[in-house]
């Protein structure tokens, strides 16, 4: 578990049991724009499998920022799904999460931290992220183009593929 505290009396922490999930839900599915419209219970199952960041305020611990980091903890990690709640907003609490995620992985030994942003370039530069070198060598696969399935079969009622040995 990773805690930090900032002068003035904000808590992060990586605890999951910290988590307001169902207002994580929220500022996700109706205000951020890379997660429009995701389901509750895609939001429950993505933060299962993550490292989760909250944001508490020092008032009353309600949670006003979130990040997820997908990685393995010792080679990558992807920051993903970072909302800092619109009224807690100019107090530096996003660059400060982002920090806050980097140095914690640093000291898991993670060296590479990916990220995709549309608005948010200068609150990560800030903390030391940069554009990719060589974007020719990243490629992706985005599963909302449709693909054929290396067994030839075609997929068209949404049930998973089975292969057989």
């Amino acid at each position: 578990m990773f805690t930090l505290t900032r002068t003035d009396g904000y808590l992060l922490s990586t605890d999951p049991a910290l988590l307001d999930l169902g207002l994580v839900h929220h500022w996700l599915s109706t205000d951020a724009y890379w997660a429009i419209g995701r389901d509750r219970d895609t939001v429950d199952r993505a933060f299962a499998g993550s490292l989760p960041l909250g944001v508490y305020r020092p008032e009353d611990g309600r949670q006003v920022a979130v990040a997820r980091v997908v990685t393995d903890r010792v080679t990558f990690a992807w920051l993903c799904d970072m909302y800092v709640d619109r009224a807690a907003r100019g107090r530096g609490l996003g660059g400060w999460l982002a920090g806050a995620a980097r140095d914690h992985l640093d000291e898991l030994g993670v060296r590479r931290i990916l990220l995709a942003t549309n608005d948010a370039h200068q609150v990560y530069a800030r903390v030391g992220f940069r554009p990719l070198d060589v974007p020719e060598r990243w490629m992706n696969l985005d599963r909302r183009i449709p693909v054929t399935p290396v067994t030839g079969k075609e997929q068209s009622d949404g049930t998973p593929l089975t292969v057989e040995a």
